[in-house]
């Protein structure tokens, strides 16, 4: 029988497992071409046959997501399988009519298909949007877990920026690691807050081999979702964030809406800081769409250095750039900070935008008066350190997870925005851990090692 022919939409995370999984020793299926979108120049690159497997001696091309139709045509491709998330419905039946228009069939691969099973109990964490509060979340369960007396070990949703072959398993519980894999700013974001607690976390490309790695040294794995996708390990309790700055995307998103269904836990986070009303439309969307989860509320409390340095001063601030650019916020916890402690202008940084972050801005318009911390090669970092230089700001306000000043030289004064996850009633998550996972359960359902 001739093998059907797909190509795999992506953007370096699912479309790699995807086809790690699934296509990759199946000989049913020839995987042509990946396309990618959302993270600069990922494109232009190929899969190597270290990770694609015997079928693919010469690896996989990955291309533009722009030559989808022509790609379709020139391979005869039969079947599309799209494979990055964060996207609208509107965006992904936009994307399906393209590919039916070119003869191909659109397909979505669900958890069966896709999802990797753990010997330990796996706690995983999602979001319906990005910029939910995923991060703190995941940082608030590890102290949880940890607490029980349990040996924690978090897995990270993808982030192949550079050297997909030396990326393949990367383990971080040093600040050396992060050098020894020249992580990105995007990368340090999700890393540094477990080293700064003395958490090992994983993440990389191959995650069959992560997973095994992971197994050995920990009583319960941390699944730490990104974007807003769907946990690549079969978990035992499925841990969804919502944000009611959002109200609606919870159920107008893909893959969101899906982790709100299948969440036994959602946390409408940042109800210290969101409109009342959003907060009941959240909570009757997710009522409609998920009535057996269990529902709590949450604040995203705020931590300044110094606040009295804030107040009469002119500002820049810079957030998390996936969530003020395709996660559509346009501000986060930095401008809320600059907001709430008196700050007498926050300074529009487009103007003084260079290179890649001039063309950031141009690409996502509807980014509000902050700077995306964008750093995704070190050019790029390179131009957003001149891009804070040149705002001459009184202070930089930086609600990044990470310290900046340990990769770019900014000359100008910079305080760090921290948020912390704060369950407010009852049940809290950690009550709800210790239910599930307390040590006594975990060694008679997993063994203790």
């Amino acid at each position: 029988m001739p093998r059907t022919r797909v190509l795999v939409m992506g953007a370096a995370g699912r479309d790699f497992h995807n086809f790690n999984v699934f296509f990759r020793d199946n000989d049913a299926y020839e995987v042509v071409a990946f396309t990618a979108t959302q993270i600069p120049g990922i494109e232009g690159r190929t899969y190597p046959p270290e990770l694609a497997g015997k079928l693919y001696p010469h690896g996989i091309p990955i291309y533009d997501s722009s030559q989808l139709v022509s790609l379709i045509h020139e391979h005869q491709v039969m079947q599309v399988i799209f494979a990055y998330s964060d996207v609208s419905h509107d965006h992904v039946m936009h994307q399906a009519s393209q590919v039916l228009a070119a003869g191909a069939d659109f397909r979505l691969m669900g958890t069966v298909s896709t999802q990797l099973s753990s010997v330990k109990p796996v706690v995983s964490v999602g979001a319906v949007r990005t910029g939910c509060g995923k991060s703190q979340t995941a940082r608030h369960l590890l102290a949880a877990l940890q607490d029980l007396g349990l040996r924690v070990v978090a897995v990270r949703h993808p982030m192949p920026y550079g050297d997909l072959r030396a990326q393949a398993v990367e383990r971080f519980s040093s600040y050396a690691d992060l050098e020894r894999y020249d992580c990105t700013i995007e990368e340090r974001e999700e890393y540094e807050p477990y080293i700064d607690r003395g958490a090992v976390i994983y993440a990389g490309v191959d995650y069959e081999r992560i997973l095994r790695r992971a197994e050995a040294e920990a009583d319960i794995i941390i699944w730490d979702g990104g974007n807003n996708d769907l946990p690549f390990f079969k978990s035992d309790l499925h841990i969804v964030v919502v944000d009611p700055h959002r109200p609606g995307h919870e159920i107008g998103y893909h893959p969101g809406e899906t982790n709100l269904r299948a969440a036994d836990v959602v946390v409408i986070n940042k109800v210290d800081s969101a409109d009342y009303a959003g907060v009941l439309t959240v909570r009757e969307n997710i009522r409609q769409a998920n009535p057996r989860a269990v529902v709590m509320e949450a604040a995203s409390p705020l931590f300044v250095e110094d606040p009295l340095r804030i107040r009469g001063r002119r500002v820049l601030v810079i957030e998390d750039g996936p969530t003020v650019t395709h996660g559509e916020m346009h501000y986060g916890a930095g401008y809320i900070a600059a907001q709430r402690f008196g700050a007498s202008e926050v300074i529009d940084p487009r103007p003084f935008a260079v290179g890649s972050i001039a063309e950031t801005f141009a690409k996502y318009p509807g980014t509000g008066k902050v700077l995306p911390a964008m750093g995704y090669s070190p050019q790029q970092i390179l131009e957003l350190q001149e891009t804070i230089n040149r705002s001459g700001a009184d202070l930089v306000l930086a609600a990044t997870p990470i310290d900046l000043t340990r990769i770019m030289q900014v000359a100008l004064p910079m305080q760090r925005v921290r948020y912390e996850l704060q369950v407010i009633g009852t049940p809290t998550l950690a009550e709800t851990l210790a239910e599930r996972f307390g040590q006594t359960e975990v060694e008679v359902a997993w063994g203790s090692d």
